[in-house]
């Protein structure tokens, strides 16, 4: 395998109208922090989206509801295997977790819990052993992200908390109604922070094709997995995958480093409101550029950031960088974009 270089990802996008990331304990109301106020999308959602934007792709993924349901651990690996029914099929395979790890392309970037229990009594009790033999109980993750906190206060719009659908019965065109249970933020731009973790990888053979395709599945993850009612209103705005030299060294919280700007509007309603100051993010880069190989940038063109002497579009973050001396590499989303 080709050794990795460490990278850091800073992905940032926002929510508008919509209801980002509901708590299901908490009548699927967006999450939000009790203290500050600020929305919280959880690093399982995003996840999520970049799992079935793997799927769409036509690369398969564990991790995954097939005919429309969840299934155990042990059916979820005959998925992705495919044609592995008993015990004899796997030692067909010879190295089953080679096997594994070259199919399941969401376990090489997350990992995932492997342990097959006897609950499975669907599954003979040979198969089951032959499972626990031949695989790890876990696979660590190479490809982490923490969960991320606006960085504004969200408000919630109690308007479409109160929606209620009218349908006609089909009984004389009787008109009933229900409650939709619409509860939606009005506005939060979000920062997502995740490491690519070079001594990781070995274990789940990520492999540099697998980390240069992030580049793009983040941004067309949010672009196609936020189509349902509840979730459109979501769009890319900054992506940034910082690739160290060789070694073990990040910068770490790239999130952190990010602020509303002093021109963002009292309150925000969408991006038109949003200036997002980067300052210190730069200075940093700047900083730490001996360390940094390669900075790879996509940026959308509404999004104004200041970058400590002027406001620039965030699709013009890429040129900036590049005149401060860094070698960028400026990601074109689509043409960039791979196919199993």
């Amino acid at each position: 395998m080709t050794t990795l270089n460490r990278s850091e990802l800073l992905f940032v996008y926002d929510a508008q109208d919509c209801n980002p990331n509901g708590n299901p304990i908490g009548d699927n109301r967006p999450r939000r922090d009790p203290d500050t106020g600020q929305g919280i999308i959880t690093d399982v959602r995003l996840k999520r989206y970049l799992r079935d934007q793997l799927q769409d792709d036509g690369f398969d993924i564990y991790v995954k509801k097939t005919e429309g349901r969840s299934h155990t651990r042990t059916k979820l690996i005959k998925d992705v295997l495919g044609g592995v029914d008993d015990a004899d099929d796997l030692d067909d395979l010879g190295d089953v977790a080679e096997a594994f790890l070259d199919a399941a392309t969401d376990v090489r970037y997350f990992g995932s819990t492997l342990s097959f229990e006897a609950s499975d009594k669907d599954e003979d009790e040979a198969f089951r052993d032959a499972l626990n033999s031949s695989l790890p109980n876990n696979y660590q993750g190479p490809v982490q992200f923490l969960p991320s906190k606006s960085l504004n206060e969200v408000e919630e719009n109690e308007e479409y908390d109160s929606l209620t659908s009218v349908i006609s019965t089909g009984e004389g065109n009787r008109q009933g109604g229900f409650d939709l249970d619409d509860k939606r933020i009005k506005y939060g731009i979000f920062p997502f922070w995740g490491l690519v973790d070079n001594n990781g990888a070995e274990s789940t053979n990520l492999s540099q094709a697998d980390v240069e395709r992030l580049d793009t599945l983040c941004w067309r993850a949010l672009k196609n997995q936020t189509t349902s009612r509840s979730k459109l209103g979501q769009e890319p705005r900054l992506y940034v995958r910082v690739e160290y030299e060789e070694g073990n060294y990040h910068v770490g919280g790239l999130q952190n480093l990010l602020e509303l700007g002093d021109d963002s509007s009292e309150s925000l309603r969408s991006v038109k409101d949003v200036v997002v100051d980067v300052t210190e993010l730069v200075e940093t880069l700047e900083r730490v550029a001996d360390r940094i190989d390669t900075l790879h940038v996509v940026g959308d063109g509404r999004l104004e950031l200041d970058v400590g002497d002027e406001t620039i579009r965030a699709d013009e973050f890429g040129s900036h960088l590049s005149e401060a001396g860094h070698d960028v590499h400026e990601i074109d989303v689509l043409n960039e974009r791979d196919l199993a």
